[in-house]
């Protein structure tokens, strides 16, 4: 958890994607219960909010793949390009290997 409130440091593959199947996972299921007209809309807003964190959440994520990349976090800003920026950073961040041993950005996450 504490990787998810700091933008230090370097994650590897599987954490991104793991940490993007969760999120992706539990916005299907609220959607899928905003869709229930018993639940109270009121639980419905409460759930909105709680998107604001995870946005967060997952742009630090993201910039934690762009060091294992050895790039800047500031890279996470390409995603502001429209569908090249978004394919870009998803070949990047989820689909390319980080740099072997330490970087700038810290140590090697795949290394004991």
């Amino acid at each position: 958890m504490k990787d998810l409130l700091t933008t230090d440091g370097r994650i590897p593959r599987s954490t991104f994607w793991k940490f993007y199947a969760v999120v992706y996972g539990l916005l299907l299921i609220v959607g899928f219960l905003s869709e229930f007209e018993s639940i109270p809309e009121s639980v419905t807003t409460a759930l909105s909010f709680l998107l604001f964190p995870v946005l967060a959440m997952g742009i630090i994520v993201q910039i934690k793949r762009w060091h294992d990349r050895d790039k800047s976090g500031w890279w996470v800003l390409i995603n502001a390009i429209p569908i090249l920026g978004g394919i870009w950073s998803f070949i990047e961040c989820g689909c390319m290997k980080g740099t072997n041993g330490p970087n700038q950005f810290g140590p090697d996450p795949l290394q004991d």
